[in-house]
């Protein structure tokens, strides 16, 4: 265990670094990192449940093995955590009942890691988040250099500007730091977005799978989908996914659950594979509430997939073949 800070404000908890890498606070250190991993521990744009800001800690103390440990992929016959150099930065500095300043805080974090050339990979929090990571990656890269992939239950498009974790691409869209056109949803289901709200989504040029389409054509090919959809549609990718797109029998610890989502092994693949063949510039995993969650399985599957993601990561970069020599 390693402490975020001499001090620890209590706020969401103790602290702990991801998988027990290195901790790194000074921006200068993040040069020679691959990935730096940061906590946004804050739930004040939430609709429902309240709990979120407790996220990044449950996830940092998901993992199953102690240290020092292996942790080789038995999938991709890869070790992240030995093939990349990866540090964790902590949590921002969110300040209580002021989602705004929480915002610029984490912007301004993903702004300094995007300098350095590493890959931001962000711990909810509530998915209010993706609006600063994409202001960061926007003000590096341009609304036109990255695309995106989004699993979730909602869209995340609302129009009405009040619920910020149900409005960030849509807010993307309307400020200019995000393109519909480069945007791709899988899991979408239940009652929301209403029609109206599809509508203009498909104005803006969003593309999506609901959940159905997804039982109808399979993960792996809606999965390949996606991977050809983001190449095309820029360089570089930012991988968001919100936990309640996994059903909530696998993940009841989130703020608005919907029955009929994703099993927690076909997330586990999709993000292993989009890390393996996409270039990510950022990731986040957010919406994980513990104060909802049962024997922590909700924080197991999203420290899993942050360490699938890794492992995609890892093997992208090595140029290794994608499964070990089977027997």
């Amino acid at each position: 265990m390693q402490p975020n800070r001499p001090y620890e404000a209590g706020y969401a908890g103790v602290g702990l670094t991801y998988g027990r890498v290195p901790f790194a606070i000074d921006p200068a250190e993040f040069a020679d990192a691959d990935v730096v991993i940061v906590g946004a521990p804050f739930d004040e744009g939430v609709s429902f449940r309240p709990g979120t800001r407790f996220g990044p800690r449950a996830i940092r103390q998901a993992e199953d093995v102690g240290a020092p440990a292996g942790r080789p992929n038995m999938e991709l016959g890869i070790d992240p955590f030995t093939a990349l150099r990866v540090v964790d930065a902590g949590d921002v500095d969110v300040a209580p009942a002021f989602l705004q300043q929480s915002h610029a805080a984490l912007r301004a974090r993903v702004s300094e890691v995007l300098a350095a050339d590493a890959v931001a990979i962000v711990l909810g929090g509530d998915h209010s988040l993706s609006t600063p990571v994409m202001q960061a990656i926007a003000d590096r890269h341009g609304a036109d250099g990255y695309s995106v992939i989004h699993f979730d239950t909602h869209a995340d498009t609302g129009l009405d500007d009040t619920t910020p974790h149900a409005i960030p691409f849509s807010t993307g869209v309307k400020e200019g730091f995000l393109l519909g056109s480069n945007i791709m949803q899988i899991g979408l289901r239940g009652n929301w977005p209403y029609p109206h709200e599809f509508d203009w989504m498909r104005e803006q040029g969003f593309r999506w799978r609901t959940m159905s389409e997804v039982v109808e054509l399979g993960i792996g090919a809606v999965v390949r989908e996606a991977i050809e959809f983001a190449r095309a549609r820029a360089p570089r990718t930012y991988l968001t996914i919100d936990i309640d797109v996994l059903d909530p029998a696998f993940a009841p610890g989130t703020g608005t659950a919907e029955p009929g989502g994703l099993m927690t092994r076909e997330l586990l693949f999709a993000a292993r594979a989009i890390a393996s063949e996409v270039d990510l510039c950022a990731m986040d995993l957010v919406e994980v509430s513990p104060p909802y969650d049962h024997a922590n399985i909700t924080a197991m599957a999203g420290h899993r997939v942050v360490y699938e993601t890794l492992s995609g990561l890892a093997l992208r970069r090595s140029g290794r073949p994608a499964r070990p020599e089977r027997s």
